[in-house]
């Protein structure tokens, strides 16, 4: 596995990506809301439907992770394993089961952006911030009742999203949007860029040895912002369901094929 990712040498030394498993642990945001049943079904690539239950709910979701591979050295490396992301996912069914899937999301390292588009997250670059809870001192919330955070999303020096999150008391779960295994496409245009595609996979995978921390639940408010490039005022609040403070922790080392294109010969 020395030379899982590009760039490939003989040492391995070079590539973007170490190799599986990756191991991450992080403080999310969580806001879940519904809207319009239709703006979900347009993000669906042909042959996933909608969920039959709640199929407009959404959550847009800010992260702040420490990723490691298996040698740890991440850890001692902040920079290379330090990152920000803030996604949003939508729930779907696939031959009759439930999924999760993301559909937009946003990081601000290099090494993030290369392993979501292993794994058929669609990253892209972002400037993603969020309030850190403190326990000394009046530079942040706390983790209790009135505790409020703030969470914005920019890219190409337009802001995305802003949101403001108040805690109003302890959860046993942080929602239910992103809650299943995730679905999603791996696509890789051809060279002849032809409109055909050398992979077109569908996917899954979950992760192990995951460690839920502490959650609070909340009230929020959001607002998402225009830009040429993006499209998430498509999927603007219709209705607020509920939003989370969490830990998480969980490590990753394969999905599953779920259905894969045969591509003609070349």
């Amino acid at each position: 596995m020395a030379n899982f990712y590009y760039p490939r040498t003989a040492s391995g030394k070079a590539a973007i990506l170490p190799p599986v498993p990756w191991h991450y642990s992080g403080e999310l945001i969580t806001l879940e809301y519904r809207t319009d049943v239709e703006a979900v079904r347009a993000l669906l690539p042909e042959g996933i439907e909608l969920a039959d239950e709640d199929p407009g709910a959404v959550a847009m979701i800010w992260a702040d992770w420490q990723s490691c591979s298996d040698d740890f050295n991440e850890i001692l490396d902040p920079a290379r394993g330090q990152y920000k992301e803030a996604f949003m996912v939508v729930r779907c069914k696939y031959q009759g089961k439930t999924y999760s899937r993301c559909v937009f999301i946003w990081v601000d390292k290099e090494f993030a952006v290369i392993r979501g588009q292993h794994q058929g997250y669609p990253k892209k670059l972002g400037s993603i911030q969020m309030s850190r809870p403190v326990n000394v001192g009046k530079a942040g919330p706390r983790l209790e009742v009135g505790g409020t955070f703030g969470a914005t999303l920019a890219a190409f020096d337009r802001r995305l999203a802003e949101a403001k999150f108040t805690i109003t008391g302890k959860a046993e779960a942080p929602g239910f949007v992103n809650a299943h295994p995730m679905l999603h496409h791996r696509w890789y245009p051809a060279i002849e860029t032809n409109g055909t595609d050398s992979i077109e996979e569908i996917v899954t995978m979950g992760g192990f040895d995951v460690d839920f921390g502490r959650c609070f639940k909340g009230e929020f408010d959001m607002q998402y912002f225009d830009s040429p490039v993006e499209e998430l005022m498509d999927l603007q609040p219709k209705e607020i369901i509920a939003g989370y403070w969490h830990e998480v922790g969980v490590s990753w080392k394969q999905g599953t094929t779920l259905a894969r294109k045969t591509l003609p010969d070349f």
